[in-house]
């Protein structure tokens, strides 16, 4: 409900309120000698009211009410309750066919009360709603600077990883070399570019794990049996950038090496804006594969799904020690 926090919807609301107070008095008086009281004195006594309200609400609430002054507002009230009863005293005597008496002295006195508690009620609102605002802006530029940071841990992790992987293919003079380089550039294209405005499509991701596992295969060739299972039916769903790559990047990491018949399993699918995706891969425990740098990758996805999915994902991790799997759901 957006339209509620329109400025607009306020400004009508206030102007809504007055008339109603304004006009459903002159409605009902008209014509009669309330409490021997001058004509037209509730109009101008609510357009009195009206200003009251505002000055305490915008300048005397705010000038007083803080670490240092606020013994003075108590003190300040009283002196605008007697400075307004001696206002609207004056106003009647201008009348003197309409003298002041204990009848209706209640009735000049007493509106001043509630309007005032009512301002005070109003600004009480009005500053919490901005605090909220304001609690909610800091929190939002918390989110965005550690999510840059969390981001900025991903790409070097990357880099680190597949430059490992050209250093191991140059060493062996692999013909594979220049392909990889090519698509390593495509990659380096989507971290660099297409995922820098923050969320990325769907289909964008797919893409960027395509790649990924093809780089991957050009270098280790047929020393692991990779089978991927992609379907999308949620091409232009939005997802942060490089949420999925870091699960299949640890199952190519920590499942080849010593390990017999190595595979890997990749499983996504995405129907009515619900992803579900899981990677599997057998491993051999105390592989000498895993480095000092392990789950850099892993914990930086859970903390930026704690952080932009909170309550909206399931993860769930396994490890038998001989199978290493990862489960997500996560409504797009």
């Amino acid at each position: 409900m957006k339209w509620l926090q329109h400025p607009y919807f306020t400004k009508g609301l206030h102007i809504l309120i007055w008339l109603l107070l304004l006009t459903v008095p002159a409605l009902m008086l008209h014509g009669q000698d309330f409490f021997h009281l001058p004509p037209n004195y509730f109009l101008y006594s609510n357009l009195f009211h009206i200003a009251l309200f505002y000055f305490n609400a915008y300048w005397l609430y705010p000038k007083l009410m803080t670490r240092r002054r606020w013994p003075l507002y108590p003190l300040a009230l009283i002196a605008l309750f007697s400075l307004s009863y001696r206002i609207k005293i004056a106003f009647i005597g201008l009348y003197p066919a309409y003298p002041v008496n204990e009848q209706n002295q209640s009735i000049v006195f007493f509106p001043l009360i509630p309007f005032l508690i009512a301002s005070i009620i109003y600004r009480l609102v009005i500053d919490k709603i901005a605090q909220d605002r304001k609690a909610k802006e800091l929190k939002t530029e918390r989110l965005d600077s550690e999510l840059k940071f969390l981001r900025s841990q991903v790409s070097p992790h990357f880099l680190f990883n597949m430059l490992t992987n050209m250093v191991a293919l140059a060493r062996q003079q692999s013909p594979l070399l220049e392909s990889s380089l090519i698509r390593l550039s495509e990659l380096l294209r989507y971290m660099l570019y297409d995922s820098a405005e923050g969320k990325i499509t769907l289909a964008q991701e797919i893409e960027y794990i395509n790649n990924y596992v093809a780089l991957q295969q050009l270098r280790f060739s047929d020393q692991v049996t990779v089978e991927t299972n992609i379907k999308n039916d949620s091409p232009e769903s939005g997802l942060e950038p490089m949420l999925l790559v870091p699960f299949i990047e640890n199952a190519f990491k920590h499942g080849i090496g010593l390990v017999t018949d190595p595979y890997i399993r990749i499983n996504l699918q995405v129907q009515e804006k619900k992803l579900q995706f899981s990677v599997e891969n057998n491993y051999q425990k105390g592989n000498s594969s895993k480095d000092r740098n392990k789950g850099i990758g892993l914990e930086n996805v859970k903390h930026r799904l704690e952080l932009l999915y909170p309550k909206k994902y399931e993860l769930i991790i396994k490890d038998d020690q001989q199978v290493f799997s990862v489960h997500l759901k996560l409504a797009l």
